[in-house]
């Protein structure tokens, strides 16, 4: 199984490539922002408890999110493996997910992460945000929050998958083609 976590800051164009690599080499791509709205919406068990956490302004717990992944990855039984995008964001999730898929024996095979200037992502975003309409992608001090809250973030994480030499950096500034091309590259080495 190949299994991907896949990163990249706000603007990096994480979304276009999770939508290619899936189809390119079969796997599921899992978006936990996805997975929350659907389970939200159809107001399953887990999606309720999530919404309680949620309607206070709290951040969901570790074991919620998981037990999401964990229906998700069971709801795909057979699959050549996944994209985790959006997750883990933390060194204890990373670690909830090491011992999930070791559960199904299987592991994370790389963490990929798209790496692009700030000043282009703030481009990027500024523009997508005049067609979006997302309030997000129109303000810079906004966008420049995000960016800034994404390295927070990730750099534990990237740090935690350099130890197990799995974290791979790709240069996310080039065509959509060009990215996929760079992306692939890692991949098929990872498989081979």
């Amino acid at each position: 199984m190949t299994n991907l976590v896949l990163f990249g800051p706000p603007g990096a164009g994480k979304g276009t490539q999770a939508d290619i690599l899936k189809e390119k080499y079969q796997l599921v791509h899992i978006s936990t922002g996805d997975v929350f709205r659907y389970n939200i919406k159809n107001k399953t068990e887990l999606g309720l408890n999530a919404k309680s956490f949620i309607d206070k302004g709290q951040l969901v717990p570790d074991e919620v999110t998981i037990q999401m992944l964990n229906a998700e990855v069971d709801k795909n039984e057979g699959a050549n493996g996944f994209i985790f995008d959006g997750f883990p964001r933390t060194a204890a999730q990373a670690d909830a997910l090491a011992e999930f898929l070791e559960s199904k024996n299987t592991e994370v095979t790389a963490m990929v992460a798209l790496e692009v200037d700030d000043e282009i992502l703030v481009d990027r975003l500024l523009e997508r945000g005049k067609t979006s309409g997302r309030k997000d992608d129109a303000d810079e001090s906004v966008i420049r929050n995000r960016i800034k809250v994404y390295y927070n973030e990730t750099a534990i994480l990237k740090e935690y998958y350099q130890k197990q030499d799995k974290y791979y950096g790709v240069d996310g500034v080039g065509s959509i083609e060009e990215i996929t091309q760079r992306l692939s590259a890692v991949i098929d080495k990872l498989q081979a």
